[in-house]
């Protein structure tokens, strides 16, 4: 595994984008960029000029995870609302907002499979996304990775007991679909012998998994938050350390504000990493959430910043030296 370190970072829409959590490029229009923001609002720059537009409005602060759909449409996963489709005429449409009579109260991530299955993350059943970190720090493991079929309007609950379940995405032949968790990736087998059962697809990653995408080449990219910390291990070794700090708005919010850098993993199908790329100063880009690849440049969503970072493969990054796989 290669580790190199990003330079050259390009900062797209910068100051007209408010906490960009995802990105989706449209391949067959062009590479044109979609990005859902925290103002309510479903973005668009176009690949000719490089200009944005406020393409739809949603509405709410909570606008995470988004996703194509293949009748043209969007899938937006508003963290408060639930999962939502928002169609090219503009109408939002609420799909889910429950599951087998609880609350979806922290949608995530959603990915479309071709039979139009979509597959999304409830990152938590006892916060939102306000208290995200909280979640995080009591480690209570109650996320879930949901299926809504449309066909029947119904939304089920394919795995549960995640350690808040963030990104969602599926191979090529879709034999599987991951999930992100805090600490690591989880894949349910969707067909074969395997069918339905659950494993780690990869742990052992040098930093918490946000949001995962395929890549144009098969393999996976993975954003990976640089949550982790001294402190922040000390406090969720125990129990009663876990249950103080949460109990202590001031204290969170110090935990949190030591988490720094950004960085991003190419994972193969068969959960081995391939390469890191490492801002660990965040000079260039800060917590990273999402990372989409296309055409030979990464494109890095985050909640920290005002723009979308753009990174050439080719010359945006140096090698750093080794690091043990």
């Amino acid at each position: 595994m290669r580790r190199v370190c990003v330079q050259g970072l390009e900062k797209l829409g910068e100051g007209a984008l408010d906490a960009p959590e995802d990105v989706y490029v449209d391949a067959a229009a062009g590479g044109a960029l979609y990005t859902a923001t925290s103002d309510g609002w479903m973005q668009r720059m176009s690949p000719g000029n490089g200009s944005w537009e406020r393409w739809r409005f949603i509405g709410g602060t909570g606008l995470l995870g988004i996703a194509p759909s293949a009748d043209g449409a969007m899938l937006v996963c508003d963290a408060d609302k639930g999962l939502l489709r928002v169609g090219e005429d503009g109408v939002v449409t609420l799909l889910a907002s429950e599951v087998e009579g609880t609350r979806i109260r922290f949608a995530e991530a959603a990915i479309e499979a071709s039979d139009g299955t979509v597959y999304f993350s409830d990152a938590s059943t006892r916060f939102g996304l306000d208290r995200w970190f909280h979640d995080f720090v009591e480690s209570r493991a109650t996320g879930r990775l949901l299926r809504y079929d449309p066909r029947s309007g119904q939304t089920s609950v394919v795995l549960d007991s995640l350690g808040f379940a963030n990104g969602v995405a599926l191979p090529r032949d879709e034999a599987f679909v991951v999930v992100c968790e805090s600490s690591r990736c989880t894949r349910v087998w969707l067909k074969g012998e395997k069918a339905g059962k659950a494993e780690t697809f990869i742990d052992n990653l040098p930093g918490c998994p946000d949001n995962i995408r395929l890549g144009s080449d098969g393999h996976f990219w993975i954003a990976l938050a640089q949550i982790r910390s001294a402190w922040l291990d000390f406090v969720t070794r125990w129990s009663l350390t876990k249950r103080v700090v949460a109990s202590f708005p001031t204290l969170l919010e110090w935990l949190q504000a030591t988490a720094k850098g950004a960085m991003v993993a190419q994972v193969s199908q068969d959960g081995r990493i391939i390469r890191v790329l490492d801002d660990s100063e965040g000079k260039a880009i800060n917590l990273v959430t999402s990372v989409t690849e296309f055409n030979g440049d990464i494109f890095l969503g985050s909640r920290a910043t005002n723009f979308i970072g753009k990174l050439s493969l080719a010359q945006g990054a140096h090698e750093q030296g080794a690091v043990p796989s």
